[in-house]
Protein backbone atom coordinates (compact mmCIF):
# COMPACT_ATOMS: atom_id res chain seq x y z
CA UNK A 1 0.00 0.00 0.00
CA UNK A 2 0.76 3.39 -1.00
CA UNK A 3 0.02 7.10 0.21
CA UNK A 4 -1.23 9.06 -2.89
CA UNK A 5 -1.70 13.22 -2.96
CA UNK A 6 -4.71 13.61 -5.04
CA UNK A 7 -6.43 16.85 -7.03
CA UNK A 8 -10.06 16.41 -7.60
CA UNK A 9 -13.23 18.33 -8.07
CA UNK A 10 -17.09 17.02 -7.15
CA UNK A 11 -20.14 17.04 -9.44
CA UNK A 12 -20.73 20.67 -8.51
CA UNK A 13 -16.82 21.65 -10.09
CA UNK A 14 -15.81 22.17 -6.50
CA UNK A 15 -11.81 21.50 -6.02
CA UNK A 16 -10.47 19.04 -3.23
CA UNK A 17 -7.16 18.04 -2.25
CA UNK A 18 -5.69 15.03 0.22
CA UNK A 19 -3.99 11.96 0.71
CA UNK A 20 -5.12 8.63 0.39
CA UNK A 21 -3.97 4.80 1.02
CA UNK A 22 -3.77 2.61 -1.88
CA UNK A 23 -2.73 0.12 -3.58
CA UNK A 24 -1.89 1.56 -6.93
CA UNK A 25 -3.64 4.53 -8.98
CA UNK A 26 -6.01 2.90 -10.60
CA UNK A 27 -6.85 1.72 -6.95
CA UNK A 28 -7.01 5.49 -5.90
CA UNK A 29 -9.19 6.66 -8.89
CA UNK A 30 -11.70 4.29 -8.20
CA UNK A 31 -11.82 4.99 -4.59
CA UNK A 32 -12.47 8.84 -5.37
CA UNK A 33 -14.71 8.26 -7.95
CA UNK A 34 -16.51 6.01 -5.54
CA UNK A 35 -16.36 9.09 -3.32
CA UNK A 36 -18.56 11.11 -5.40
CA UNK A 37 -15.01 13.32 -6.89
CA UNK A 38 -13.70 13.71 -10.49
CA UNK A 39 -9.90 12.50 -9.98
CA UNK A 40 -7.76 15.01 -11.92
CA UNK A 41 -4.42 14.13 -10.94
CA UNK A 42 -3.17 11.36 -8.51
CA UNK A 43 0.71 11.24 -7.89
CA UNK A 44 2.79 9.46 -5.29
CA UNK A 45 4.45 12.45 -3.04
CA UNK A 46 7.96 10.50 -3.88
CA UNK A 47 7.39 11.26 -8.09
CA UNK A 48 6.02 15.10 -7.38
CA UNK A 49 9.73 16.21 -7.59
CA UNK A 50 9.51 17.39 -4.01
CA UNK A 51 12.76 19.40 -3.31
CA UNK A 52 14.77 19.46 0.25
CA UNK A 53 13.85 23.57 0.09
CA UNK A 54 10.19 23.05 -0.64
CA UNK A 55 9.70 26.64 -0.08
CA UNK A 56 11.86 27.60 -3.17
CA UNK A 57 9.84 26.87 -6.52
CA UNK A 58 11.22 27.45 -9.72
CA UNK A 59 9.24 29.96 -11.76
CA UNK A 60 9.56 29.16 -15.39
CA UNK A 61 6.81 27.29 -16.98
CA UNK A 62 8.32 24.43 -18.38
CA UNK A 63 6.23 21.93 -21.16
CA UNK A 64 6.02 19.75 -17.94
CA UNK A 65 3.78 22.11 -17.03
CA UNK A 66 2.40 22.64 -20.09
CA UNK A 67 1.33 19.16 -20.16
CA UNK A 68 -0.12 18.63 -16.52
CA UNK A 69 -2.47 21.97 -17.78
CA UNK A 70 -3.28 20.02 -20.61
CA UNK A 71 -4.17 16.91 -18.75
CA UNK A 72 -6.41 18.50 -16.15
CA UNK A 73 -7.97 20.37 -18.47
CA UNK A 74 -9.19 17.48 -20.47
CA UNK A 75 -10.31 15.26 -17.39
CA UNK A 76 -12.65 18.22 -16.48
CA UNK A 77 -14.19 18.50 -19.58
CA UNK A 78 -14.24 15.06 -20.92
CA UNK A 79 -15.93 15.12 -16.80
CA UNK A 80 -18.83 17.76 -18.38
CA UNK A 81 -17.93 20.56 -16.49
CA UNK A 82 -18.13 23.97 -18.55
CA UNK A 83 -14.86 25.33 -20.14
CA UNK A 84 -14.64 28.85 -17.62
CA UNK A 85 -15.16 26.48 -15.00
CA UNK A 86 -12.62 24.00 -15.92
CA UNK A 87 -9.97 26.90 -16.04
CA UNK A 88 -11.21 28.24 -12.93
CA UNK A 89 -10.31 25.19 -11.47
CA UNK A 90 -7.01 24.44 -13.73
CA UNK A 91 -5.72 28.22 -12.07
CA UNK A 92 -6.31 27.16 -8.35
CA UNK A 93 -4.52 23.50 -9.01
CA UNK A 94 -1.43 25.42 -10.84
CA UNK A 95 1.53 24.71 -8.54
CA UNK A 96 3.54 28.09 -10.21
CA UNK A 97 1.90 31.18 -9.93
CA UNK A 98 3.39 32.11 -13.15
CA UNK A 99 1.22 29.32 -15.09
CA UNK A 100 -1.61 30.84 -12.39
CA UNK A 101 -1.49 34.02 -14.28
CA UNK A 102 -1.04 32.47 -17.79
CA UNK A 103 -4.54 30.64 -16.93
CA UNK A 104 -6.45 32.95 -15.16
CA UNK A 105 -5.97 35.39 -18.36
CA UNK A 106 -7.07 32.89 -20.98
CA UNK A 107 -9.93 32.98 -18.40
CA UNK A 108 -10.55 36.23 -18.69
CA UNK A 109 -10.45 36.61 -22.49
CA UNK A 110 -13.23 33.94 -22.33
CA UNK A 111 -15.43 35.66 -20.46
CA UNK A 112 -14.64 38.78 -22.38
CA UNK A 113 -15.98 37.18 -25.43
CA UNK A 114 -12.94 35.40 -27.19
CA UNK A 115 -12.86 31.53 -27.96
CA UNK A 116 -10.52 29.55 -26.60
CA UNK A 117 -7.98 29.06 -29.35
CA UNK A 118 -7.80 32.98 -29.45
CA UNK A 119 -6.55 33.06 -25.61
CA UNK A 120 -4.11 30.86 -25.83
CA UNK A 121 -2.79 32.74 -28.84
CA UNK A 122 -2.20 35.60 -26.54
CA UNK A 123 0.34 33.50 -24.96
CA UNK A 124 3.16 32.04 -27.52
CA UNK A 125 5.79 31.96 -25.15
CA UNK A 126 3.60 28.81 -23.64
CA UNK A 127 1.34 27.54 -26.29
CA UNK A 128 2.79 26.93 -29.96
CA UNK A 129 0.82 27.52 -33.09
CA UNK A 130 0.30 23.19 -32.89
CA UNK A 131 -1.60 23.70 -29.57
CA UNK A 132 -3.64 26.73 -30.81
CA UNK A 133 -4.34 25.47 -34.25
CA UNK A 134 -5.17 21.86 -32.82
CA UNK A 135 -7.84 24.26 -30.16
CA UNK A 136 -9.28 26.30 -32.83
CA UNK A 137 -10.20 22.68 -34.56
CA UNK A 138 -11.55 20.84 -31.72
CA UNK A 139 -13.47 24.32 -30.78
CA UNK A 140 -14.80 24.22 -34.63
CA UNK A 141 -15.74 20.66 -34.66
CA UNK A 142 -17.18 20.64 -31.09
CA UNK A 143 -14.84 18.04 -30.23
CA UNK A 144 -12.33 19.78 -27.72
CA UNK A 145 -12.75 16.90 -25.29
CA UNK A 146 -11.20 14.52 -28.28
CA UNK A 147 -9.04 16.71 -29.28
CA UNK A 148 -7.25 17.79 -26.01
CA UNK A 149 -6.84 13.89 -25.50
CA UNK A 150 -5.09 13.73 -28.21
CA UNK A 151 -2.91 16.91 -27.46
CA UNK A 152 -2.42 15.13 -24.01
CA UNK A 153 -0.81 12.09 -26.07
CA UNK A 154 1.11 14.22 -28.27
CA UNK A 155 2.48 16.20 -25.67
CA UNK A 156 3.46 12.97 -23.49
CA UNK A 157 4.96 11.02 -26.59
CA UNK A 158 6.71 14.55 -27.08
CA UNK A 159 8.16 14.48 -23.25
CA UNK A 160 9.21 10.99 -23.13
CA UNK A 161 11.05 11.31 -26.80
CA UNK A 162 12.86 14.76 -24.76
CA UNK A 163 13.52 13.20 -21.32
CA UNK A 164 15.29 9.71 -23.29
CA UNK A 165 17.61 12.02 -25.08
CA UNK A 166 19.03 14.34 -22.08
CA UNK A 167 19.20 11.45 -20.00
CA UNK A 168 21.11 9.60 -22.42
CA UNK A 169 23.41 12.25 -23.19
CA UNK A 170 24.14 12.78 -19.12
CA UNK A 171 26.44 10.28 -18.27
CA UNK A 172 28.81 10.83 -21.40
CA UNK A 173 28.88 14.40 -20.50
CA UNK A 174 29.38 13.80 -16.87
CA UNK A 175 32.23 11.44 -18.02
CA UNK A 176 34.19 14.23 -20.70
CA UNK A 177 33.36 16.38 -17.53
CA UNK A 178 35.84 14.52 -14.93
CA UNK A 179 38.44 13.61 -16.94
CA UNK A 180 38.59 17.24 -18.55
CA UNK A 181 38.71 18.46 -14.49
CA UNK A 182 41.27 15.66 -13.78
CA UNK A 183 43.46 16.74 -17.04
CA UNK A 184 43.25 20.21 -15.61
CA UNK A 185 44.45 19.24 -11.97
CA UNK A 186 47.36 17.54 -13.38
CA UNK A 187 48.65 20.61 -15.56
CA UNK A 188 47.82 23.29 -13.06
CA UNK A 189 48.66 21.43 -9.39
CA UNK A 190 50.59 18.00 -9.93
CA UNK A 191 53.16 18.66 -12.52
CA UNK A 192 54.57 21.63 -10.97
CA UNK A 193 55.39 20.13 -8.14
CA UNK A 194 57.95 17.75 -10.54
CA UNK A 195 58.93 20.77 -12.26
CA UNK A 196 60.66 22.08 -9.12
CA UNK A 197 62.49 19.07 -7.91
CA UNK A 198 64.09 18.53 -11.77
CA UNK A 199 65.11 22.15 -11.86
CA UNK A 200 66.83 21.33 -7.96
CA UNK A 201 68.58 17.82 -9.35
CA UNK A 202 69.35 19.63 -12.80
CA UNK A 203 68.69 16.31 -14.52
CA UNK A 204 68.01 15.63 -17.97
CA UNK A 205 64.64 15.43 -18.67
CA UNK A 206 63.05 13.45 -21.60
CA UNK A 207 61.57 15.94 -24.63
CA UNK A 208 57.78 14.59 -23.25
CA UNK A 209 57.92 15.62 -19.95
CA UNK A 210 59.98 19.03 -20.97
CA UNK A 211 56.63 19.70 -23.53
CA UNK A 212 54.72 18.77 -20.35
CA UNK A 213 56.44 21.26 -18.09
CA UNK A 214 56.36 23.92 -21.22
CA UNK A 215 52.55 23.17 -20.86
CA UNK A 216 51.82 22.55 -17.00
CA UNK A 217 53.98 26.66 -16.91
CA UNK A 218 51.79 27.77 -20.10
CA UNK A 219 48.13 26.79 -18.20
CA UNK A 220 48.77 28.36 -14.69
CA UNK A 221 50.47 31.38 -15.88
CA UNK A 222 47.71 31.99 -18.92
CA UNK A 223 45.19 30.43 -17.39
CA UNK A 224 42.64 33.24 -17.87
CA UNK A 225 43.93 33.64 -22.04
CA UNK A 226 43.05 30.17 -22.48
CA UNK A 227 39.33 30.05 -21.35
CA UNK A 228 38.83 33.84 -22.60
CA UNK A 229 40.18 32.13 -25.85
CA UNK A 230 37.80 29.19 -25.82
CA UNK A 231 34.84 31.43 -24.75
CA UNK A 232 35.27 33.59 -27.40
CA UNK A 233 35.40 30.78 -30.04
CA UNK A 234 32.41 29.12 -29.00
CA UNK A 235 30.70 32.63 -28.85
CA UNK A 236 31.67 33.61 -32.14
CA UNK A 237 30.81 30.02 -33.69
CA UNK A 238 27.29 30.53 -32.00
CA UNK A 239 27.23 33.82 -33.98
CA UNK A 240 28.14 32.53 -37.06
CA UNK A 241 25.42 29.14 -36.45
CA UNK A 242 22.78 31.87 -36.23
CA UNK A 243 23.28 33.79 -39.39
CA UNK A 244 21.24 32.15 -42.31
CA UNK A 245 24.11 30.68 -44.05
CA UNK A 246 26.11 29.36 -40.88
CA UNK A 247 22.48 28.15 -39.89
CA UNK A 248 22.33 26.30 -42.87
CA UNK A 249 25.62 24.64 -43.28
CA UNK A 250 25.45 23.45 -39.47
CA UNK A 251 22.63 22.04 -40.53
CA UNK A 252 23.84 20.25 -43.75
CA UNK A 253 26.84 19.23 -41.61
CA UNK A 254 24.97 17.47 -38.95
CA UNK A 255 22.93 15.80 -41.32
CA UNK A 256 26.02 13.82 -42.89
CA UNK A 257 28.11 13.10 -39.66
CA UNK A 258 28.54 9.45 -39.69
CA UNK A 259 26.10 7.91 -37.23
CA UNK A 260 24.96 10.86 -35.34
CA UNK A 261 23.48 11.92 -38.97
CA UNK A 262 20.86 9.57 -39.23
CA UNK A 263 19.77 9.38 -35.89
CA UNK A 264 18.63 13.29 -36.26
CA UNK A 265 17.30 12.51 -39.19
CA UNK A 266 15.00 9.89 -37.36
CA UNK A 267 14.53 12.54 -34.66
CA UNK A 268 13.37 15.41 -37.19
CA UNK A 269 11.20 12.64 -39.45
CA UNK A 270 9.78 11.43 -35.78
CA UNK A 271 8.61 15.00 -35.21
CA UNK A 272 7.02 15.59 -38.44
CA UNK A 273 4.86 12.68 -38.72
CA UNK A 274 3.59 12.66 -34.84
CA UNK A 275 2.79 16.67 -35.55
CA UNK A 276 1.61 15.80 -38.79
CA UNK A 277 -0.66 12.83 -37.98
CA UNK A 278 -2.22 14.41 -34.56
CA UNK A 279 -3.39 17.65 -36.49
CA UNK A 280 -4.56 15.69 -39.80
CA UNK A 281 -6.29 13.72 -36.82
CA UNK A 282 -7.70 16.75 -35.64
CA UNK A 283 -9.51 18.32 -38.75
CA UNK A 284 -6.59 20.78 -39.66
CA UNK A 285 -5.88 21.21 -42.92
CA UNK A 286 -3.45 19.18 -44.94
CA UNK A 287 -1.52 22.52 -46.12
CA UNK A 288 -1.83 24.27 -42.91
CA UNK A 289 -0.59 21.42 -40.99
CA UNK A 290 2.03 20.85 -43.05
CA UNK A 291 3.07 24.64 -42.73
CA UNK A 292 2.92 24.26 -38.82
CA UNK A 293 5.32 21.41 -38.93
CA UNK A 294 7.66 23.19 -41.29
CA UNK A 295 7.60 25.99 -38.36
CA UNK A 296 8.60 23.77 -35.54
CA UNK A 297 11.36 22.05 -37.69
CA UNK A 298 14.77 21.92 -35.94
CA UNK A 299 17.02 21.44 -38.92
CA UNK A 300 17.03 24.12 -42.04
CA UNK A 301 17.45 20.83 -44.39
CA UNK A 302 14.47 19.10 -43.23
CA UNK A 303 12.54 22.42 -43.08
CA UNK A 304 13.24 23.24 -46.66
CA UNK A 305 12.17 19.70 -47.67
CA UNK A 306 8.64 20.20 -45.32
CA UNK A 307 7.88 23.56 -47.54
CA UNK A 308 8.66 21.71 -50.46
CA UNK A 309 5.52 18.96 -49.39
CA UNK A 310 3.39 22.18 -48.58
CA UNK A 311 4.26 23.39 -52.03
CA UNK A 312 3.27 20.01 -53.52
CA UNK A 313 0.32 19.64 -51.24
CA UNK A 314 -1.04 22.93 -52.52
CA UNK A 315 -0.57 22.13 -56.24
CA UNK A 316 -2.34 18.37 -55.28
CA UNK A 317 0.09 16.26 -55.81
CA UNK A 318 -0.12 14.88 -51.92
CA UNK A 319 2.18 14.26 -49.37
CA UNK A 320 4.01 10.98 -50.85
CA UNK A 321 5.30 12.36 -53.91
CA UNK A 322 7.10 16.14 -52.97
CA UNK A 323 8.34 13.70 -50.15
CA UNK A 324 10.03 11.51 -52.60
CA UNK A 325 11.18 13.99 -54.39
CA UNK A 326 12.40 16.46 -51.57
CA UNK A 327 15.57 13.74 -51.15
CA UNK A 328 15.72 14.01 -47.43
CA UNK A 329 13.11 11.60 -46.05
CA UNK A 330 13.70 8.32 -45.55
CA UNK A 331 12.47 5.68 -48.13
CA UNK A 332 9.92 3.83 -45.73
CA UNK A 333 8.56 6.54 -44.50
CA UNK A 334 8.24 7.75 -47.82
CA UNK A 335 6.20 4.56 -48.57
CA UNK A 336 4.34 4.17 -45.36
CA UNK A 337 2.77 7.99 -46.07
CA UNK A 338 1.96 6.69 -49.72
CA UNK A 339 0.35 3.77 -48.59
CA UNK A 340 -2.15 6.08 -45.66
CA UNK A 341 -3.11 7.94 -49.16
CA UNK A 342 -3.79 5.42 -50.88
CA UNK A 343 -6.38 3.54 -48.08
CA UNK A 344 -7.44 6.82 -47.16
CA UNK A 345 -6.09 6.69 -43.38
CA UNK A 346 -3.05 9.36 -43.59
CA UNK A 347 -3.53 10.51 -40.23
CA UNK A 348 -3.14 6.82 -38.35
CA UNK A 349 0.06 5.88 -40.90
CA UNK A 350 1.87 8.98 -40.25
CA UNK A 351 1.33 8.38 -35.97
CA UNK A 352 2.61 4.97 -37.14
CA UNK A 353 5.49 6.50 -38.49
CA UNK A 354 6.27 8.51 -35.51
CA UNK A 355 6.07 5.39 -33.15
CA UNK A 356 8.28 2.96 -35.33
CA UNK A 357 11.08 6.00 -35.14
CA UNK A 358 10.76 6.95 -32.00
CA UNK A 359 11.65 3.68 -31.15
CA UNK A 360 14.15 3.47 -33.77
CA UNK A 361 15.70 6.91 -32.26
CA UNK A 362 16.08 5.23 -28.80
CA UNK A 363 18.18 2.33 -30.40
CA UNK A 364 20.20 4.10 -32.04
CA UNK A 365 20.37 6.83 -29.20
CA UNK A 366 21.57 3.45 -27.13
CA UNK A 367 24.27 2.45 -30.14
CA UNK A 368 25.44 6.00 -30.30
CA UNK A 369 26.40 6.03 -26.15
CA UNK A 370 27.52 2.39 -26.42
CA UNK A 371 30.14 3.38 -28.54
CA UNK A 372 30.55 7.32 -27.22
CA UNK A 373 31.73 5.94 -23.39
CA UNK A 374 33.94 3.80 -24.04
CA UNK A 375 35.56 6.20 -26.59
CA UNK A 376 35.57 8.90 -23.98
CA UNK A 377 37.03 6.81 -21.16
CA UNK A 378 39.79 5.53 -23.61
CA UNK A 379 40.53 8.83 -24.70
CA UNK A 380 40.53 10.46 -20.94
CA UNK A 381 42.68 7.08 -20.13
CA UNK A 382 45.39 8.03 -22.77
CA UNK A 383 45.52 11.36 -21.99
CA UNK A 384 46.18 10.83 -18.27
CA UNK A 385 48.15 7.40 -19.08
CA UNK A 386 50.48 9.91 -21.40
CA UNK A 387 51.14 11.99 -18.32
CA UNK A 388 51.88 9.90 -15.76
CA UNK A 389 53.93 8.09 -18.24
CA UNK A 390 56.11 10.73 -18.81
CA UNK A 391 56.63 12.19 -15.45
CA UNK A 392 57.93 8.53 -14.73
CA UNK A 393 60.22 8.71 -17.51
CA UNK A 394 61.92 11.79 -16.09
CA UNK A 395 61.88 9.93 -12.78
CA UNK A 396 63.88 7.03 -14.07
CA UNK A 397 66.27 9.01 -15.70
CA UNK A 398 67.35 10.97 -12.08
CA UNK A 399 67.15 7.83 -10.85
CA UNK A 400 69.93 6.61 -13.71
CA UNK A 401 72.25 9.53 -12.80
CA UNK A 402 73.35 7.91 -9.64
CA UNK A 403 74.92 4.78 -11.58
Amino acid sequence: MAIFVYKAVNTQGKSAEGRLEASDSRTAAFRLQSMGLIPVSIEEPSKRGASILPAIRFQRVSRKDILMFTEELSTLVRAGLPLDRSLSISAELAAKPALRRVIQDVLSQIKGGKSLAEALSAHPKYFTRLYVNMIRAGEAGGILDVILLRLVEFERSADELRGYLTASLIYPCLLTGVGGVSVGILLYFVIPKFASIFEDIGATIPASTLFLLWLSTFTKAYWWVILSGIAGIVAAARAWVKTAKGSWIWDAVKLRMPMLGPTLLKVEVARFARTLGTLTASAVPLIAGVRIVQDIAHNQIVAEAISKIAAGAKRGEGVSKPMRDAGVFPGLAVHLVEVGEETGRLDSMLLQIADIYEKDVKTSVKALTSVFEPAIILVMGILVGAVVLSMLMAIFSINEIGF
